[in-house]
């Protein structure tokens, strides 16, 4: 019972995590009134800051994690979170505001390189793929809750409101997860000029990086589709679209992901994933604006990218026996995680303007190749 409560823990950090963007997404029109002149690009900014953060040093968190220990890592980083929610919630300067979401990038990047080093630990194998799986849902589960949640909270109380809650929900889960983590190993330092070397190790390694690999191929076609496809379904079916693609999602990944994940290796199922994708995206350049066809595609490339999302978290215990292995694959998932988010919008939206709906199937078929491709070729790294 205390595994299965350790896991929850870490899954609501993981929530809290999430919510470290999706409370500004909430909060962007709030935002853009209190920040009188500032650009799109530049409210903009203030949500993606945290990912960039993220993109540059994800490997380095996961190396900094295996030295410190996950429990001080975390501990820290939702404390870290909490006192920047807080300070958010006196109505910051806009440098004031970036400055605090520099910081909160440090404490959302330690969070999710911990999650699943940690929770790939507690977890027996009969369990670590729905283990996995649950922690992959973090940020779905965490828009879905904010859509329903940040609304009414909002129009009672303010949008500061939305800063104070999620302080004190980061403040709580820093409480549970000291609580019931156990303490960790003594501290050492990492070795002096070793940095770029342990770079070049994590990333030359067909275990460490492989589930970074297959994943960078994921987080630069979900992210993108979630944006692009729900605008242009017609009107009839819009919010159909927009609030069933993440929950189709979320449900494929733990219910059929999970128990795919019992009959064969998470690797096998990233690529299987990326295959069943392929006819959703033919689907949605066939039937482009046209109603229910381009709900069905749409609903068909979200359940099959779920099921992508849950196996490549499942891959690192998979791959990585060691907590210290897990944690630098962990931190290299952050980093390619966030440079396919980056990236993976604006290519694909302006390839939709270029090419067309054919154009954006094509290269997100390729995209689909890729990932099983990387997968193939580290296997067989792996192997020889």
């Amino acid at each position: 019972m205390r595994a299965v409560m350790t896991v929850l823990a870490i899954w609501g950090a993981g929530l809290g995590a999430a919510a470290q963007f999706g409370k500004i997404s909430v909060l962007f029109n709030t935002l853009g009134a209190q920040y009188v002149g500032a650009s799109a690009v530049g409210l903009g900014l203030i949500v993606s800051i945290v990912g960039m953060v993220g993109l540059v040093f994800g490997t380095t968190a996961g190396l900094f994690v295996a030295r410190i220990g996950p429990r001080r890592a975390i501990v820290a980083a939702l404390l870290m979170g909490a006192v920047m929610s807080a300070v958010q919630a006196l109505g910051l300067s806009y440098p004031a505001m970036l400055l605090s979401r520099v910081v909160e990038g440090g404490s959302h990047l330690a969070i999710v390189v911990v999650g699943p080093t940690v929770i790939a630990g507690i977890a027996t194998a009969r369990f670590r793929g729905l283990a996995m799986t649950l922690w992959s849902s973090f940020f779905g589960v965490t828009y879905a809750v904010l859509a329903l949640l940040a609304p009414p909270l909002m129009a009672a109380y303010g949008g500061q409101s939305v800063f104070v809650a999620h302080g004190l929900w980061m403040a709580l889960m820093a409480g549970a997860v000291w609580a019931l983590l156990p303490p960790d190993p003594e501290a050492h330092p990492m070795p002096a000029g070793g940095i770029l070397a342990q770079h070049v190790a994590i990333y030359a390694s067909p275990r460490l990086s492989a589930p970074a690999l297959g994943f960078f191929c994921y987080t630069f076609l979900y992210v993108a589709v979630l944006t692009l496809v729900p605008p242009e379904v017609p009107v009839a079916q819009r919010a159909l679209v927009a609030a069933g693609m993440p929950l189709i999602s979320i449900a494929l990944s733990l219910t059929l992901g999970v128990w795919l994940l019992g009959r064969m290796s998470a690797v096998r199922l990233v690529q299987a994933g990326y295959l069943a994708a392929l006819p959703g995206f033919v689907l949605l350049a066939l039937f482009w604006g046209q109603g229910w066809g381009m709900v069905v595609g749409g609903l068909w490339v979200a359940g099959a990218l779920g099921v992508v999302q849950g196996a490549s978290f499942a891959a690192i215990p998979e791959l990585n026996a060691s907590a210290e292995a897990r944690a630098q694959a962990s931190g290299a998932i952050a980093q390619l995680g966030n440079l396919g988010t980056t990236t993976g919008t604006p290519l694909l939206a302006a390839l939709l303007l270029a090419a067309g709906p054919w154009g954006l199937a094509g290269v997100a078929g390729l995209a689909c190749a890729l990932g099983i491709g990387l997968h193939a070729v580290q296997a067989r790294r792996r192997a020889g």
